[in-house]
């Protein structure tokens, strides 16, 4: 099999929904920026900074291992290899992520995207919460036969993500890479209909300068409005009388 041309990196100007169905219900939805690019090649728009300071940065260290002590794609590759992914079968390994903007990074889900030619194979769904705990979700068909938009993939519910839902249930997945759009879905499910359905969609479109400055724009404090808008959910769910959960200890694996 031929290697596939470098691959040009592309922004998503997207939005994101969560909608939460149960004993208290709850909904939002925010704009968000994120890019897709290939985390072996350094080239792309000269604002994106991958290893220092600059104005949008995507450091390895914040991918892929321990938080802040990542090693990017070294380890993507190594775990889709511990999976049963051979290396050979691996022609292409893309990330997409929120980049963080003038130093303030944090990204509450990233992810690791797979391609044998041009199928998506498998995709890692990077997970951190607010505590500085991280947990990994492999999402692949046995044998990894390629992923379609119309497939839902399981996950067991392992890692503490809000402390308003219980560690319980299942996840399920569904991945929508067209060519012009990206549609991502996940549904977390549990017992006595509770349910949380996220969702993420946007363009693609070729990743500029102008189209990094624009967001830093719209959005200029990055991962501290990440989190700002995290925490004020979190005491929108507790007036309305949602339960709190203490966190309990993260996955002693990293990937499940």
């Amino acid at each position: 099999m031929s290697a596939p041309a470098p691959f040009r990196p592309e922004h998503l100007r997207g939005t994101t929904v969560h909608a939460r169905n149960g004993k208290v219900r709850h909904s939002f939805g925010y704009g968000v920026d994120y890019v897709l690019l290939d985390p072996e090649v350094r080239a792309g728009p000269a604002l994106l900074s991958r290893h220092r300071f600059g104005l949008a940065t995507v450091p390895d260290r914040d991918h892929g291992g321990p938080v802040g002590n990542g090693e990017g794609a070294a380890w993507a590759r190594r775990a889709l290899a511990a999976q049963g992914l051979a290396p050979a079968r691996l022609t292409r390994l893309l990330l997409l992520t929120q980049p963080g903007f003038l130093g303030a990074r944090f990204n509450p889900v990233s992810f690791w995207l797979a391609y044998e030619g041009t199928a998506l194979v498998a995709v890692i769904a990077e997970v951190n919460n607010t505590f500085g705990d991280r947990h990994s979700y492999l999402c692949a068909h046995p044998g990894f036969a390629p992923i379609h938009p119309e497939d839902r993939m399981e996950a067991t519910k392992v890692f503490h993500v809000s402390p308003f839902r219980d560690i319980a249930g299942a996840y399920s997945f569904n991945f929508n890479m067209g060519e012009e759009r990206i549609a991502i879905r996940i549904l977390h499910r549990q017992q006595g209909g509770e349910s949380l359905n996220a969702t993420l969609t946007g363009p693609r479109r070729p990743l500029t300068n102008a189209r990094l400055l624009g967001a830093v724009i719209r959005r200029p404090f990055g991962g501290a409005r990440v989190l700002a808008l995290i925490y004020w959910q979190a005491l929108r769910l507790r007036l309305k009388g949602a339960r709190y959960r203490l966190r309990p200890a993260p996955p002693t694996e990293e990937i499940s």
